[in-house]
């Protein structure tokens, strides 16, 4: 009997478009990157399995065939992933020629280290061939010995582009940031996740505006599947031993690939081998290992079970069932595999269509391993309708150090949850509520249609785009703030929702009044990422990211009503009748906006699902961190007490009823102490 896990449920229209090719055989996010084929600097975020590499495959034909250049360089983060990249007869689909790569050329596949392959760089760069295919390791050490010139007048498509950063000790970026620099090289960036669990920026924001971007989001691919309609994301927690549980989660009957803890996380036992043994043993009876493939054979009431184990320490036995995963032959084989368990492998471009639940037990460090790990179970496969993805994370247990680093992996969790929450749902285009406005070609409004004196919400169909009037919003003024607004509105909530005291006070003190996060603490991040933009520029860029991430958490409470238990999975068009009934009630302005705490309903998860007493512990670990306000903070709150009198005229009075107004006097006369003393300049 299976456990029902407290989840964000997320339902899709199944519409087909985007499965369906046009007469050059491009499905829509293919056909989107290729009209922007002529750009130097392309950068493509796209979900898992939306169809990146063939995308490039496009341009990259293009751009040796009719924009001059000479060759084109596919670096991949594994050698797995530059199957990926394997010939395909595009004409046999309409487009003008093939995708072609001589086996020597695709140096993923050849033996040796990353050293001996660079001299095949070298001896590629000075023939006639037109396409290689390398690690970026390989890459990297290519160009350390053949310099950034070497690579004059090529195409450089960096795969898997969250593993680059801005990280001066982050090589490969400090590489790119050089050919940017020379500026005689095409380069095409392609991510399935643009966050980086360290935080640091991918490109300098410098580089980074060089780049035009291609954005196909999650709601556009899942939307325009046939088959699955509904993802389920979720955690689950547990005492004890995570093998003893795990059966509550694990339904053998979905096909499920079980990443297992890192031997370093608390949820490990530190022997991998037995908690595998473990879990085989708890799924049913074992029958022996399938001598073709590898697998392990169990026996349940039901089937027998075929279960790829990819922990094994034995390189032969493990590199069998990596094989026999892979093979071609088998890929569109339903009954090949049931479950596979691994730990560090089958997560990023490993392509399992029949996954069903991606179920990862203990926190990954990284945002990025997660949206990858749940781009396992994202592909459209017939007879599949439903997804998931669990994670289970240990509860606190008496010993301090245990609860806090327990409350650490329990504020990360759910920071995944809200961010996957984001990143799932259609994209937000906001603007300011004038008289002027007007409804918009190919928006629906609703039933009443564009009503000229309220705050409307329209919703674009086919591109899956909301467009919402908000009073008082502030517009950005530079390109770089307007390219933030449209593009990177998650990359700062993922910054702001990964901050520990922006989360901490969200989900456990009661005294928070939502401003000190929405307004003091994201405009904190904002002005620390985006250093180079005026005071106005940061002020757009914070209404817009609040607005995307408030919005969201309140139209899923409209959607699935109060959280009393486990909700039904809502219809396909729930959230964008949350998001328009919570705008026609509230007749939406920022201010009301800045008023709502945003992690108010990842707190009515949380508390279905960690039993009492551990909340309270983990409520009591973070109440006895608070502190007094800092300098810095200090400073924010007279800097916002100033703009409150230039609105209002009058200072705000720390006697007001209003908390947000107390708090700005509060802090104005902190500020004014820490200069009284000495401390600021």
């Amino acid at each position: 009997m299976t456990k029902a896990v407290p989840s964000v449920s997320v339902t899709y229209a199944r519409n087909g478009s985007s499965t369906q090719a046009n007469a050059l055989g491009m499905r829509p996010m293919q056909e989107r990157v290729y009209e922007r084929r002529g750009e130097p600097y392309l950068l493509i975020k796209s979900p898992p399995a939306s169809g990146k590499s063939r995308a490039l495959m496009f341009i990259a034909l293009d751009k040796l065939a009719n924009q001059g250049l000479r060759q084109a360089i596919i670096v991949v983060p594994e050698k797995s992933i530059g199957a990926s990249f394997n010939d395909e007869p595009l004409s046999q689909s309409g487009f003008w020629a093939d995708w072609r790569v001589e086996p020597k050329w695709n140096l993923c596949n050849a033996p040796g280290e990353d050293g001996g392959k660079v001299v095949s760089v070298g001896a590629f760069l000075a023939g006639a061939d037109k396409v290689l295919v390398c690690t970026h390791a390989t890459f990297r050490f290519a160009v350390e010995k053949f310099g950034v010139e070497a690579f004059d007048n090529r195409l450089i498509a960096v795969d898997e582009f969250h593993h680059v950063s801005a990280n001066p000790d982050n090589k490969l970026g400090a590489h790119l940031g050089q050919f940017i620099a020379r500026d005689k090289a095409h380069i095409v960036a392609m991510t399935g996740s643009y966050f980086r669990g360290d935080a640091v920026a991918v490109l300098a924001p410098q580089d980074e505006a060089r780049f035009d971007t291609v954005t196909y989001t999650y709601y556009e691919q899942l939307n325009g599947y046939e088959h699955l309609k509904q993802l389920d994301i979720g955690y689950y927690f547990y005492s004890g031993a995570y093998a003893d549980e795990i059966l509550n989660v694990l339904d053998p009957a979905e096909k499920t690939i079980v990443h297992i803890p890192n031997v370093n996380s608390r949820e490990s036992t530190k022997d991998k081998i037995r908690e595998v043994e473990h879990i085989i043993e708890a799924l049913g009876e074992w029958q022996g290992i399938d001598a073709a493939t590898g697998f392990q054979l169990v026996k349940t009431p039901d089937k027998v079970l075929r279960i790829a184990d990819l922990v094994d320490d034995d390189p032969a036995r493990r590199d069998r069932v990596s094989m026999a995963l892979k093979d071609p032959a088998r890929k569109n084989n339903r009954d090949h595999v049931d479950i596979i368990i691994a730990l560090g492998m089958a997560k990023e471009g490993f392509d399992w269509i029949w996954c069903e639940h991606a179920l990862t037990v203990g926190y990954r460090s990284s945002l990025t391993e997660i949206v990858q790990i749940i781009g396992r179970a994202t592909r459209d496969a017939p007879g599949k309708t439903h997804a998931r993805f669990t994670n289970l994370i240990a509860e606190p247990d008496a010993s301090e150090q245990a609860v806090t680093e327990a409350v650490n992996d329990t504020l990360k969790a759910i920071a995944a949850s809200l961010l996957m929450e984001q990143v799932l749902a259609p994209r937000f285009e906001f603007k300011p509520k004038r008289a002027a406005n007007e409804a918009t070609p190919g928006f629906d409004y609703g039933d009443g249609g564009y009503q000229p004196g309220q705050c409307n919400v329209g919703f674009n169909h086919d591109t899956g785009q909301f467009q919402i009037e908000i009073k008082g919003l502030t517009e950005p003024k530079s390109e770089e703030a307007a390219r933030i607004c449209q593009e990177d509105l998650n990359e700062v909530i993922a910054t702001f929702v990964q901050d520990k005291t922006a989360i901490e006070r969200g989900l456990f003190d009661e005294e928070l009044v939502p401003e000190e996060l929405t307004q003091v603490r994201l405009g904190k991040i904002i002005k620390e990422k985006y250093p180079d933009l005026d005071e106005e520029d940061q002020e757009a860029v914070r209404q817009h990211a609040i607005a995307a991430l408030n919005l969201v958490q309140q139209a899923k409470q409209v959607a699935i009503g109060e959280m009393t238990g486990i909700s039904e999975p809502a219809p396909n068009t729930a959230l964008i009748e949350g998001v328009r009934k919570f705008v026609n009630v509230h007749d939406l302005d920022i201010d009301l906006i800045d008023r709502i705490n945003p992690f108010s309903e990842a707190y009515a998860i949380l508390s279905v699902a960690m039993n009492e007493e551990s909340l309270k512990q983990v409520a009591a670990v973070i109440a006895a961190k608070r502190t007094s306000l800092s300098l810095e903070e200090a400073r924010e709150y007279a800097i916002r007490a100033v703009k409150f009198k230039k609105e209002r005229g009058r200072l705000p009075s720390i006697g007001s009823t209003d908390p947000y107004e107390r708090l700005l006097a509060e802090g104005a006369a902190a500020f004014v102490r820490f200069k009284d003393e000495g401390r600021y300049d």
